[in-house]
């Protein structure tokens, strides 16, 4: 199954459990040797598969486990200031987002008073 952005939240969470599983299985893994393993109880690793929902910090044991890790870094991509945001910033690094400015009405609109 390929996932993308029209594929529902529970979708995405089987498919990820699924491809957890035979990760597991492919490395000649139960579910409780990689519970042990991953330091996390075999219901956690159950849920997972499953489909459930589990704690962010499990999930990255079990990928530590699996040999997943390195791929968060494919994920998730470290992420550098732009070079523009660097000429305004004027070399400080952004700190946080902020909604884009509404602009200024121009002196072209009608006023009270203008009616002729």
């Amino acid at each position: 199954m390929t996932i993308d952005k029209s594929t529902s939240d529970e979708a995405v969470l089987q498919e990820v459990g699924q491809r957890l599983a035979r990760r597991r299985v492919e490395r000649a893994l139960t579910q409780a040797a990689l519970a042990e393993e991953a330091g996390l109880a075999k219901r956690t690793i159950e849920r997972v598969e499953a489909g459930l929902s589990i704690q962010s910090a499990n999930l990255i044991r079990i990928f530590r486990v699996l040999g997943l890790i390195e791929g968060l870094t494919a994920l998730i991509p470290e992420t550098g200031p732009r070079p523009l945001d660097l000429l305004k910033l004027k070399g400080k690094q952004r700190q946080r987002a902020s909604t884009p400015k509404k602009p200024k009405p121009s002196d072209t609109t009608w006023a009270w008073g203008e009616e002729q």
